[in-house]
């Protein structure tokens, strides 16, 4: 039985590549104007649907924000899937998008220490998540000649991996996938001074037991870690959506105090919260962030 269900899922895989191939290639022919809220608009409208988020987005909303009144629910529940398809379509839009990131202003309390790090060469890790479009801060930073490397989790279907890391690398290198290697690489990176882009709002099935929302959520610990091995600094940083749905708002907030490790991720989640309180149709809530872990054992470094 494993090999006809592994020639299915093969064949699943190649017909979701070659329809998102499609759909991007025939958005990417529109003017930029147009294809980023028409891609949010496909996969509010068609792809949600289908593909069951709804169901999931209520499930989560229905965890963390119980109180949203039923015309916030249906506001959050159009505005994700939406704002994940102009992410989608801005992300390949490649010297368009870029170009358009480079000129927005940082903003916030931690420009400064930003500012302090770059001149002296200390390792920075910019902590978000999968909020806006994570990849628009990056962009900003990268056109201002921030040395920004990220680590990146290669997608299952590998079809759709290839293209995709070539429009992630376009924005900006270098790049680390989850791994052994990447570690290395990584590591190495951060030890010369550069800085590091991690999301930390999926789950973690080795992560500690922390909170998000109120609510028990494995989180990885591996940012401040890596801060107080390597002395680097942590700074929360996103890209927050503007209501126009094209431009944004890159805010730097202050960097993280020193602490134990939970203590800095916890502060990490409790940042992102509190931005997604603000703004939660731009959080991808999607995501299986509340799942209990199978295990509770967790090496350093392992969910990298």
């Amino acid at each position: 039985m494993t090999k006809p269900r592994r020639h299915t899922a093969d064949w699943l895989m190649a017909l979701q590549n070659l329809a998102l191939r499609g759909l991007i290639g025939a958005l990417l022919r529109l003017p930029y104007r147009w294809r980023v809220p028409l891609c949010g608009w496909v996969l509010a409208r068609v792809v949600a649907p289908l593909a069951g988020w709804r169901r999931r987005i209520r499930r989560n909303l229905d965890r963390a924000l119980p109180g949203l009144s039923p015309a916030e629910r249906r506001r959050v529940l159009r505005g994700v899937p939406d704002n994940m398809g102009r992410t989608i379509i801005e992300i390949y839009s490649g010297a368009e998008f870029t170009r358009r990131a480079a000129a927005l202003p940082l903003e916030g309390a931690g420009v400064a220490a930003l500012e302090a790090a770059h001149r002296d060469r200390r390792p920075v890790i910019l902590v978000t998540g999968h909020f806006g479009n994570y990849d628009a801060g990056r962009a900003a930073l990268i056109a201002r000649g921030y040395p920004v490397g990220a680590l990146y989790k290669p997608m299952r279907n590998s079809r759709f991996n290839a293209h995709y890391l070539a429009a992630i690398s376009a924005i900006g290198q270098p790049l680390f996938p989850r791994g052994r290697q990447g570690l290395a690489d990584m590591v190495r990176h951060l030890k010369a001074g550069g800085m590091l882009g991690l999301l930390i709002d999926q789950y973690m099935r080795h992560g500690a037991q922390l909170t998000f929302f109120g609510l028990p959520a494995a989180t990885a610990l591996s940012a401040a870690e890596l801060a107080l091995k390597y002395d680097a600094l942590v700074i929360p940083t996103y890209a927050v959506r503007q209501p126009d749905g094209l431009s944004f708002r890159v805010l730097v907030e202050a960097p993280i105090p020193r602490g134990t490790p939970e203590a800095m991720t916890q502060a990490l989640n409790d940042s992102l919260e509190a931005l997604v309180r603000r703004h939660p149709e731009q959080w991808f809530w999607v995501h299986r962030r509340w799942k209990v872990p199978r295990y509770r054992g967790r090496r350093a470094g392992q969910d990298l």
